[in-house]
């Protein structure tokens, strides 16, 4: 209970302070980093099954430097290598789910010129998607409230902007998460920005690029997260599917995280979007503050990575699990028809009991 309550006193002082990671240098570095394997239930190793996911691994991640940490996206190259962003603009690149000791190396991300003696405060980075084949990377700042484009490996910034619809965002909890569809629109979520009507989160649908000045104003709908929980990173799934991750701090529980499936069907202004909870990260499961999800594959299966953020404090873990998902998923349910989403609640292949 006392870990409890320390976990939620500092993260609400978190919320509303000075991040750790910004009083530390500002300078590349490449750094050990220790990789424990973690068992997906410590009092029944051989579980595999969490909800409608199939354990493949999972680490508790250490690095002898403290600039390490603080994850609050990523995305996982087609080799396994992993792009991480941190609380204070950091990238982490670093190999992914290999046992004992690495490299993990990290920079900054690039800054617009005249903005190379902005305090570092204002560079949080939340929320990352990329284009897979110009490689190009968007990635959401939440105390700015803003978006950034880059080009392939964060080579250079090629434009931010501030598209009005989010400016009014909490700055402290504004933009968790972004994706970006095959077809070029853009998906936004605000952690605690209330939808229209006051109801759920504010969550946005660009037709095209966030950062564009051609791009018409987004069509505003609202995602209603489980009760009691925050969304803190989502990816696109196709055909209509997004999975979410949504995090909630008590004191009985600390961090636990919940996975929903939501049915976008027809966007449109003002629609109202709910999740079916498909997995639940909660004890005996390893659990903490998670908020990247990445998506890759291996051996022809799709791979669902989970990332935390430990706030850089030293009773929270830098965790990295990954799991298979569901075939079915990522296939059309709906006989060939366009528009409207797969009726995946009547098909017991995308569910098992939790």
């Amino acid at each position: 209970m006392q870990r409890a309550i320390l976990i939620l006193i500092l993260f609400m002082a978190l919320m509303s302070g000075r991040h750790p990671i910004l009083r530390m240098p500002q300078r590349p570095e490449t750094m050990v980093l220790t990789a424990t394997p973690l068992a997906l239930d410590s009092g029944d190793p051989k579980r595999r099954q969490l909800g409608a996911l199939r354990y493949l691994g999972g680490w508790s991640l250490a690095a002898d430097r403290p600039s390490f940490g603080g994850i609050s996206s990523l995305r996982i190259g087609d080799d396994g290598a992993v792009t991480a962003l941190g609380d204070g603009g950091e990238i982490m690149t670093f190999r992914a789910g290999q046992d004992g000791r690495s490299r993990a190396h990290l920079r900054l991300v690039p800054m617009m010129v005249q903005e190379k003696g902005a305090s570092r405060s204002l560079w949080d980075t939340e929320s990352m998607t990329t284009d897979p084949v110009s490689g190009r990377i968007w990635v959401g700042f939440e105390y700015r409230n803003r978006i950034c484009r880059y080009s392939a490996g964060f080579g250079r910034v090629e434009r931010c902007a501030a598209p009005e619809a989010i400016r009014d965002w909490p700055n402290r909890t504004g933009m968790e998460s972004l994706a970006r569809l095959p077809d070029g629109r853009f998906l936004a979520i605000a952690e605690e920005s209330p939808g229209p009507g006051g109801v759920g989160h504010d969550m946005l649908l660009f037709a095209g690029d966030p950062v564009d000045a051609a791009t018409p104003p987004p069509i505003r709908m609202a995602y209603v997260a489980p009760q009691g929980y925050l969304p803190t990173d989502a990816v696109w799934l196709g055909h209509g599917r997004l999975l979410v991750m949504n995090r909630r701090v008590t004191l009985a529980e600390g961090f636990t995280g919940v996975l929903t499936l939501v049915d976008m069907g027809e966007p449109g202004p003002g629609r109202l979007l709910r999740g079916t909870v498909v997995a639940r990260l909660a004890a005996p499961v390893p659990h903490d503050n998670f908020e990247g999800l990445a998506i890759g594959s291996e051996g022809g299966e799709r791979v669902l990575w989970i990332a935390s953020d430990d706030n850089h404090l030293f009773f929270q873990r830098s965790l990295l699990l990954k799991f298979a998902m569901p075939a079915a998923w990522f296939t059309d349910v709906r006989g060939g028809g366009a528009g409207r989403g797969p009726k995946y609640r009547r098909d017991p292949r995308f569910f098992r009991k939790l």
